[in-house]
């Protein structure tokens, strides 16, 4: 695995790279990462199950990413994948220099590079097409690709020009044995008693309001990087049309660029007591955030796979997402409420979620008000509420998004790049003054010749190889069990416990 975005950074790429490595590494493949040093994390470290990776010390040049110099890290990169004893380089993320440079020299040394796209882009603006083209040249030799959704498949076949039969479509997953529901981490929805002659009159507008304004507690949950591509904007533009309802609160998480302009807009309308900024989060963090909202809400305005959304619905939220790139083929409408990425329509969709919250706590106190708590009365055939429970949701997630399929059809596609033949010189050439870049050619040319000195120089037979088996996997260790059956058991314990 290489790419520039790892721990301790946080964010989807890095969590899907974590958890594929660890399902490799429980089906007895060997997996090392490749990622650039994080301020004193340099050298070789090692995490969960002997997860090796190595933080080689190159500075960050912008954003995290390292600066692109195509040829000053090839002594570096040739003499770990070679000691290494590397079949495959798995890139990721279309930002990572690091990525590409690694894959660059895999092909020059004869191994199999397979890259995943995390992310969108458009066609219009420079850095689009500046990105874009260094994508086209650096995929022109990759052996397969991987798209997180079919938009994205759409987006990357376009502006990368790759065939389509070279590009799968793998979706992340989400461990839901983790991202499991607690409703006792909710405001008490039982402490009013206000709204208890209302429980007989129909769910109008009136009895809405009237409930947003006596009832207990809505939390509305963001967990995002605070930037301009996550849609901070529209939300700054929610947040005031919300401060008339004093029971609806937000918890934001996340750090970045737009941090300033919503504490901005929550000190303008008075909203400090009700909006909550917890700042940068672990991810180990996530979900005792997530489990003490009703609501998640998701404002993005690019995305080529949304892994927040994911883990909301399995912690049995309602989520209401911006309907942008691959989202709307993440999540069944019955977990989801999309909208177009404006002010108006993401507060009407937010506004149907409270409705629905508010119907759904309708049907809890009439139940109480009756005299059962065992919730064993059927729904009222007066309310029009179809909706899930959490432990419901959670269930549907499972189902839908597991690391073990993940892994599987990684590992399918991995199976195809071993069966190709290793890339010549002379056919990487080729591949490159396809994509109209023919400067290209001689950075190619120039990698191969500092391959083939530091050859006489560093000579392979010199280079001290690593073991191919993990020495932290116990050797009593049923290497013949299924990950799939340890996923199955870890949920079902996790289930029956919270049951």
């Amino acid at each position: 695995m290489a790419s520039d975005f790892f721990y301790p950074n946080m964010g989807g790429v890095e969590e899907h790279i974590f958890n594929l490595s660890q399902c490799l590494l429980a089906r007895g493949h060997k997996v090392i990462v490749i990622t650039h040093s994080y301020g004193d994390r340099k050298g070789i470290r090692y995490m969960t199950n002997g997860l090796k990776v190595y933080y080689i010390p190159i500075k960050v040049f912008y954003n995290q990413v390292v600066l692109p110099t195509m040829i000053c890290n090839i002594p570096l990169l040739r003499y770990i994948l070679l000691r290494e004893q590397i079949d495959i380089v798995h890139g990721h993320s279309a930002f990572s220099t690091l990525a590409h440079e690694t894959m660059n020299v895999a092909k020059l040394l004869g191994l199999r590079s397979v890259f995943t796209d995390h992310s969108l882009f458009g066609f219009a603006d420079l850095s689009a097409v500046v990105t874009n083209k260094f994508l086209e040249i650096s995929l022109a030799n990759c052996n397969h690709c991987i798209c997180v959704s079919h938009t994205g498949k759409e987006n990357t076949v376009l502006r990368a020009k790759v065939h389509q039969d070279k590009v799968s479509v793998i979706p992340n997953a989400v461990d839901t044995a983790y991202f499991t529901p607690n409703p006792c981490r909710r405001p008490n929805d039982d402490e009013t008693s206000k709204v208890a002659h209302h429980s007989n009159k129909s769910f109008h507008l009136t009895t809405f309001i009237f409930f947003l304004r006596y009832s207990s507690p809505v939390n509305i949950v963001v967990v995002s990087r605070l930037v301009y591509r996550k849609g901070v904007d529209l939300l700054a533009g929610i947040l005031p049309k919300l401060k008339h309802l004093p029971n609806v609160h937000f918890i934001i998480g996340g750090d970045g660029p737009k941090r300033a302009l919503l504490e901005e807009i929550r000190e303008r309308n008075n909203m400090q007591d009700r909006v909550v900024m917890l700042g940068a989060l672990e991810h180990a963090k996530v979900r005792d955030v997530l489990v003490q909202g009703h609501i998640f809400l998701n404002t993005s305005l690019t995305e080529a796979y949304c892994m927040a959304i994911v883990e909301a619905a399995a912690c049995g939220l309602q989520v209401v997402s911006t309907k942008v790139g691959g989202i709307p083929e993440v999540l069944p409408t019955s977990l989801i409420i999309l909208t177009e990425p404006t002010v108006e329509s993401v507060y009407r969709g937010l506004r149907e979620a409270i409705r629905r919250e508010m119907e759904k706590k309708q049907i809890t106190r009439g139940r109480y008000l009756n005299g059962s708590i065992d919730g064993l009365l059927p729904t009222p055939s007066r309310t029009s509420y179809t909706g899930l429970c959490a432990f419901e949701r959670n269930q549907i997630v499972a189902n839908l998004y597991n690391w073990n399929n993940v892994t599987e059809r990684t590992e399918r596609v991995y199976r195809t790049a071993l069966q190709e033949a290793p890339a010549t010189l002379e056919l990487m050439m080729k591949n490159c003054l396809k994509s109209g870049v023919w400067p290209f050619v001689l950075v190619i040319s120039l990698c191969h010749l500092i391959l083939r000195f530091l050859d006489w120089f560093v000579p392979r037979r010199k280079i001290d190889l690593c073991v191919t088996e993990n020495p932290f996997l116990s050797p009593d260790c049923d290497r013949e069990r299924s990950s799939g059956d340890i996923l199955t058991a870890t949920v079902r314990k996790k289930r029956e416990k919270f049951s």
